[in-house]
């Protein structure tokens, strides 16, 4: 099995309200995210790729438009925006346009990463 990645960033704010209102993630706050694409596939395409990087530049562009300097609760239409809710739902967006995707991993600090792969 061949896979590949892909970082993307983003800097947005969130706040989880459903947490007490003494937890530091219940007051509105922001972070600078990382995303990570996975895609994979057992055979190589014509050129030897997974996939073109470059054709994961709408992707990108999503990103950008859609989630950089915005408020994550507003953009997603709820409160539960949690890293591994954002993992979720780039992953079903990715595989909708790239199906050889894995699974996507989001940070929202240095030390911090959740996954989802189904």
């Amino acid at each position: 099995m061949f896979r590949i990645t892909k970082e993307f960033h983003f800097s947005a704010s969130h706040q989880l309200t459903s947490l007490p209102p003494e937890h530091q993630c219940a007051r509105l706050h922001g972070h600078n995210y990382i995303v990570e694409v996975e895609l994979s596939a057992e055979a190589l395409n014509e050129h030897g790729f997974v996939r073109d990087y470059h054709e994961l530049a709408p992707l990108k562009q999503y990103i950008d438009e859609t989630f950089d300097h915005r408020h994550l609760n507003d953009v997603l239409g709820h409160d539960r925006v949690t890293a591994e809710c954002l993992a979720q739902h780039f992953y079903i967006w990715c595989k909708a346009r790239l199906p050889e995707t894995t699974a996507v991993r989001v940070s929202e600090t240095a030390k911090t990463w959740a996954e989802y792969r189904p």
